[in-house]
């Protein structure tokens, strides 16, 4: 898939999209403008931590996921791809009314789709 078509894809299909420190800090403010246009509202722009003092972009769908965020709110399906023990955290993060990002670092859609129908099917 191009990557100027990765965007939408990932705004018709899932709830985020990570972005290494390296895609964010680059992007300048009319970029982020045009993302956070581009996307629909629920959409999240969940961003690696990277250089201190960095100016964000100022929304509420911008998330800077420090290790201590990430550990509550990712889980990271190239790390742990049983379904079964994502549909389990799943319920957890859903009785805390905590949101949970699922996201890929190999880029597998399959797997992203898969885990994506689990978190419809279960209603989260």
């Amino acid at each position: 898939m191009p990557d100027d078509w990765l965007l939408s894809y990932y705004n018709n299909q899932f709830s985020a999209v990570y972005l290494p420190a390296a895609v964010w800090q680059s992007a300048s403010g009319a970029i982020w403008a045009q993302w956070l246009y581009d996307t629909r509202d629920g959409f999240f722009f969940v961003l690696e931590e990277g250089e201190a003092g960095l100016a964000l972009p100022v929304s509420e769908r911008v998330v800077m996921a420090t290790p201590a965020w990430e550990a509550e709110h990712v889980w990271w399906l190239d790390e742990a791809p049983d379904l079964r023990v994502l549909a389990q955290r799943i319920s957890r993060q859903a009785s805390t009314g905590e949101p949970l990002f699922v996201f890929s670092r190999s880029g597998n859609l399959e797997l992203m789709e898969q885990a994506n129908t689990l978190v419809q099917v279960m209603g989260y």
